[in-house]
């Protein structure tokens, strides 16, 4: 019995030592936005969390929310509101996402997107000021 709490607690602290450092990863994108820009100039802010939730505005400034989570490299947000299909959207995002940084990907469909990380989370509209950490 003595071993298996003992595997078990190892277990949970690999867990948690993986979780903390995703986070330290991408800290820097924390108070910050995400900002993408389509070919067409049009763009969409996404505002990623510490506690797992992000919310944004689409390219039509419609709300949106949901969850992401780190698989290695790679960003992965699932999104809740407004409710899509039940999967997950991943993305590469860099070591450093540092004020400034830009990199290139593609959005669910497979269009090119150009994104950067700029300071602050700019007020949506029609919401309460949203608080920078």
């Amino acid at each position: 019995m003595l071993i298996r709490t003992a595997l078990a607690l190892a277990v949970s602290l690999t867990a948690l030592n993986a979780q903390a450092s995703d986070l330290s990863r991408i800290a820097e994108a924390f108070g910050n936005t995400i900002l993408s820009i389509y070919p067409d100039g049009r763009s969409q802010k996404i505002w990623l969390h510490a506690d797992g939730t992000w919310d944004g505005l689409g390219r039509n400034n419609q709300q949106l929310a949901g969850h992401w989570k780190m698989k290695g490299d790679r960003v992965c947000l699932r999104q809740s509101k407004p409710p899509t299909l039940p999967f997950a959207y991943c993305a590469a995002f860099p070591s450093d996402p540092h004020i400034g940084a830009t990199w290139t990907s593609k959005d669910f469909l497979g269009t090119p997107i150009r994104l950067t990380v700029i300071k602050g989370m700019p007020q949506p509209p029609g919401q309460p000021p949203v608080a920078t950490r």
